[in-house]
């Protein structure tokens, strides 16, 4: 991934930790966070589906990749919280899949 990506996880981590602390209830909010991106992201999905009759369609793929997309610097945030590299730990997980994919 690019270097920004890794950047703007790592940055963010810490103008949270500046703004919000580091303790245990600042580190389960940041992991809770990914339950509500991750809800943003079905809420675009459903929207593109058009799934709701009242709405109709409201979100195209670029809109749900974009929720997607902070589900995963979300999640980079998060792990960097843990006080871990996320690179490191994202990169051991990519080899993981690999793994078993072939």
């Amino acid at each position: 991934m690019d270097e920004l990506i890794w950047d703007a996880a790592r940055d963010s981590r810490a103008w949270l930790d500046a703004a919000n602390g580091t303790g245990q209830a600042e580190l389960t909010c940041r992991i809770l966070k990914l339950t509500e991106e991750v809800g943003e992201a079905a809420t675009a999905w459903i929207g593109l589906l058009g799934q709701n009759p009242r709405k109709g369609v409201t979100h195209t793929r670029d809109d749900v990749a974009a929720e997607l997309a902070d589900v995963v610097l979300t999640a980079l945030v998060a792990i960097e919280s843990l006080g871990l590299d996320a690179q490191s730990v994202v990169s051991a997980c990519a080899t993981k899949v690999r793994s078993r994919i072939g």
